[in-house]
């Protein structure tokens, strides 16, 4: 195994993934597009959920996007609601039916058939999620793309006055904020 191209395995994984994924969206009349966007919606924190934000994360033009987010409102899945201080700004909102239709469309059955796999018939394999961060981190770096890490694990991250504060934007963070992804994520 140690001749075998980390492309090739993050290739065949990522292979698996979106065939579950197109699987499951067909069944739901979503493409996959979608269901990226919703899952990206479900994870991001108040910093991360513009249509900007989802075209950098997902590496889509903000046309592909934009359209998509047309189409996500008027299913009911999400709603577009104008920022307070800054009204050219739109922030995102993931409705009831928008988490509901996601829920049916992950790949939970494959993850947890295959975390069960590592935990239980292969113990002297490495199942560290830090092997899977250090790879992702590795090629965030290497694509000189933005992190988009979860914010607690970010460098301006600060436990402050029995709460959390962001040292980017001077802010106070919510328990649900600090374990979202944020575009704005500095690794530590």
């Amino acid at each position: 195994m140690a001749d075998t191209d980390i492309y090739e395995l993050i290739e065949c994984m990522t292979a698996l993934i979106r065939s579950e994924e197109r699987k499951k969206c067909a069944e739901l009349g979503l493409q996959a597009v979608h269901f990226q966007v919703l899952n990206y919606l479900s994870r991001c924190n108040k910093y991360s959920n513009t249509p900007a934000a989802v075209a950098n994360y997902l590496g889509m033009t903000r046309g592909t996007v934009s359209q998509s987010l047309i189409i996500l409102e008027k299913k009911g899945f999400v709603e577009k609601i104008q920022d307070q201080n800054d009204k050219r700004v739109i922030h995102l909102k993931l409705l009831a039916a928008g988490e509901d239709v996601l829920k049916q469309a992950r790949s939970t059955d494959l993850f947890g058939n295959a975390t069960q796999i590592l935990q239980t018939g292969l113990a002297t394999a490495p199942t560290d999620v830090n092997v899977f961060q250090q790879a992702l981190t590795a090629l965030q770096k290497a694509n000189q793309s933005q992190s988009f890490g979860v914010c607690k694990t970010c460098r301006n991250f600060r436990e402050k006055d029995n709460g959390y504060f962001c040292e980017l934007t001077q802010e106070a963070l919510s328990p649900s904020d600090i374990n979202q992804i944020c575009q704005e994520h500095t690794p530590v």
